[in-house]
C-alpha cells in the first residue's frame, strides 16, 4: 500500500527506531519493528480512513496487539496507550519524521548531527510545520524521557542506518 519513496523511508526510519527502543526496554524486537513499519501503511492509498484499514487487517490476522498500537499512534485520536508498545509508537513516530526533516536540509545529513540543532527547529514553527510538536513531547513523557535524551537516541539510531536510509554525507 506505500508507494512514495518518503512515506516508505519514514516507515523503515520509525521501524529501525522501535527496534531500537525495544532493545532498550529488553523487548520483543519483530513486534516492535513490525509496529513501525506498518503504522502508516494505509495512509496513501486510504488517507481517509488510516489507520482503520491496516488495523483491521492486523485484528483479522490475529495481531490484536499491534493493531492496538497502530491504532493509537496518534494520541489526539483517544485510543488508551496501555503497553509499552503503544508508548514507543507514539514516541517514534513524529519525532523520528521530524529529525529525518531535519537531516535532509543539511549538507552532511544526519552525519554529525547534534541534539541542539533538533531542539532548537522544534522551535521553529514554520519548519515541518506539519510535524505536531505537541505530539512530539507526549511521546517523550510516555516513555518518562528528557526529550533531548530521547532525539539522541534516535539520532543514534539513523546515524548507524544512515547509508541504507540515504541520510550519509553526499
Amino acid at each position: 500500500m506505500t508507494e512514495t519513496p518518503s512515506l516508505r523511508r519514514h516507515a523503515r526510519t520509525v521501524e529501525l527506531v522501535m527496534i531500537g527502543l525495544a532493545k532498550h526496554y529488553e523487548e520483543n524486537e519483530t513486534k516492535f519493528g513490525i509496529t513501525g513499519l506498518l503504522h502508516d501503511a494505509d495512509y496513501e492509498k486510504f488517507p481517509d480512513q488510516h489507520p482503520k484499514v491496516i488495523v483491521d487487517k492486523l485484528n483479522e490476522m490475529g495481531e490484536t496487539e499491534i493493531a492496538h498500537a497502530i491504532a493509537g499512534h496518534y494520541t489526539k485520536w483517544n485510543v488508551p496507550r496501555i503497553s509499552l508498545l503503544d508508548k514507543c509508537i507514539v514516541a517514534a513516530d513524529e519525532l523520528t519524521g521530524f529529525i529525518v526533516a531535519a537531516a535532509l536540509i543539511r549538507p552532511t545529513k544526519v552525519e554529525g548531527m547534534k541534539v541542539k540543532s533538533v531542539t532548537k527547529k522544534l522551535k521553529t514553527a514554520t519548519f515541518a510545520a506539519k510535524v505536531d510538536r505537541e505530539e512530539v513531547y507526549k511521546g517523550a513523557e510516555l516513555l518518562d524521557w528528557d526529550i533531548k535524551e530521547l532525539i539522541s537516541f534516535i539520532i543514534n539510531i539513523l546515524q548507524e542506518n544512515a547509508d541504507e536510509l540515504d541520510l550519509s554525507a553526499d
